[in-house]
């Protein structure tokens, strides 16, 4: 089976993404419509605007973010399709995530990639 990666918005395209899926629910800043090599814009799968905008502002720990985050994934009927389209094309490219949050460390394509990982392989 192929991987589930993360990758900013702003790095080069390369073979290796597969499918290109922007999963920020706004558009990134700075990128230019047609400059963005994407395949899908999965607004479905993003943190809803009351989290992102808790989490933002800090008045939610990233923990506390990654749980409701989790929390609303679970719920979602929408990322229950996505997870299904992931898992058809894992079966022969990879799957690269595109988000444009400046933290690599602390961000909701971390949780995205963790939650879908643990979802394709049921």
């Amino acid at each position: 089976m192929n991987k589930i990666q993360i990758k900013r918005v702003y790095a080069a395209p390369e073979e290796s993404d597969g499918v290109r899926v922007l999963c920020d629910r706004l558009w990134p800043r700075g990128v230019k419509k047609d400059a963005l090599k994407y395949d899908v814009w999965a607004k479905e799968i993003t943190p809803s605007p009351e989290i992102r905008k808790l989490w933002h502002h800090g008045e939610m720990p990233y923990e506390g973010f990654s749980e409701a985050y989790i929390e609303e994934l679970d719920a979602s009927d929408g990322a229950a399709a996505f997870v299904k389209k992931c898992r058809d094309w894992l079966a022969d490219r990879n799957v690269t995530l595109l988000y444009g949050a400046k933290n690599e460390q602390e961000n909701h394509a971390l949780v995205l990639q963790a939650w879908l990982g643990r979802k394709v392989k049921e």
